[in-house]
């Protein structure tokens, strides 16, 4: 039986689908019956170290502006298909997963070709331009949040894939163990500042106007992103309760860690501080038509996390300061956050993988 998938680019791609292929794993499939197809960029790394093969595609997305490169894409399109079609023809009959992105089409016209079915997964409430056109021949489309009705009309809810430390996760358990790896006070309340793998500077300044007035009483968690790193722990020097680190491979200490987190919207950032039960302050990305707020729009509604456009960012410090100062605000919120999350998503998609095989 042949599991393939298709995630490239971006983390908010690639790691639903490993989380996908480890709920294979941990259910009796072999990794040697898992197959990955992508391009250049982040998968390369990461798909191998999680000992998954790896079939780079020639593939790249359509440029939004008027350019001669566009007219390359259909010849890039029909040898990139040929390619998946020809290696998913090699394998035992199987499924196709396509997680989004420009490496979507290719995977999805080649699985037709050889008459394998696809399902797709889309991670953001506002599904993207590749997974909208392949959407009407996939045999069964899954999404994360409740607004991508709107757009995969036939979409089955069924949250993030996210990594095996979030399914059971029990905050309380690894508490003490996450302010120790961070060296953080165990008196104080925390706020995590987290603006994404790669950093985001309005919240890297929101929290830097956050520690000037309300260092002294609050430990702040600090994850900067590699490239923010050097500047914001600079500004941290000054203050022992401010703790910066360029980037952290394990969010489930992260989340243990914060009894309250400022973070942008993310698909997979909002799914953790669910199944995280983390109250939130989100200020979503302001680009893409607002795309990243529909991404909160449920944890709002739940009461798990107030959302803040960027445009009125001065005003979070005093409210970060206002909610950590309300335990029984927290309290709430926590509970808010729980109510929405769908830790075993991972397992749930594997299982359906395993019903269209007919396994």
């Amino acid at each position: 039986m042949t599991y393939a998938f298709a995630a490239a680019g971006t983390g908010g791609h690639i790691y639903p689908a490993l989380a996908v292929a480890g709920a294979l794993v941990n259910s009796g499939t072999s990794a040697s019956e898992i197959v990955f197809f992508g391009g250049d960029r982040l998968e390369t790394r990461i798909v191998p170290e999680a000992g998954f093969e790896l079939v780079q595609l020639e593939v790249r997305g359509l440029s939004r502006s008027l350019t001669t490169d566009n007219l390359k894409l259909p010849a890039i399109v029909r040898r990139a298909t040929a390619d998946v079609a020809q290696t998913l023809d090699e394998r035992m009959p199987g499924v196709l997963t396509v997680f989004g992105g420009y490496v979507s089409v290719p995977a999805a016209l080649g699985a037709r070709r050889i008459g394998m079915p696809y399902v797709i997964h889309e991670q953001n409430a506002v599904p993207g331009l590749a997974n909208r056109y392949v959407a009407r021949r996939a045999t069964r489309t899954l999404a994360a949040f409740a607004p991508a009705h709107e757009r995969l009309k036939e979409a089955e809810i069924v949250g993030n894939p996210l990594s095996v430390a979030f399914e059971h996760y029990e905050r309380d358990e690894i508490r003490a163990e996450a302010l120790l790896r961070y060296g953080l006070a165990p008196d104080l309340p925390v706020v995590g500042v987290f603006g994404g793998s790669q950093g985001a500077m309005a919240l890297n300044e929101s929290a830097a106007d956050f520690a000037a007035v309300y260092g002294e009483t609050v430990s702040i968690l600090h994850i900067t992103g590699p490239d923010h790193h050097e500047s914001v722990s600079e500004q941290a020097r000054s203050n022992p309760n401010w703790v910066t680190v360029p980037f952290e491979s394990d969010m489930q200490y992260f989340f243990a860690a914060s009894d309250i987190a400022l973070s942008r919207a993310g698909a997979m950032t909002v799914s953790e501080l669910a199944a995280t039960s983390t109250p939130s302050v989100v200020v979503p990305l302001p680009a893409g038509k607002g795309y990243q707020a529909l991404n909160a729009r449920d944890l709002e509604r739940a009461g798990g996390a107030l959302i803040v456009d960027q445009e009125q960012i001065a005003d979070v410090p005093g409210l970060l300061s206002e909610l950590v100062s309300a335990p029984d605000r927290l309290a709430a919120m926590r509970n808010g956050a729980r109510s929405i999350a769908k830790p075993d998503a991972a397992r749930r998609v594997a299982a359906i993988l395993k019903e269209v095989t007919g396994v």
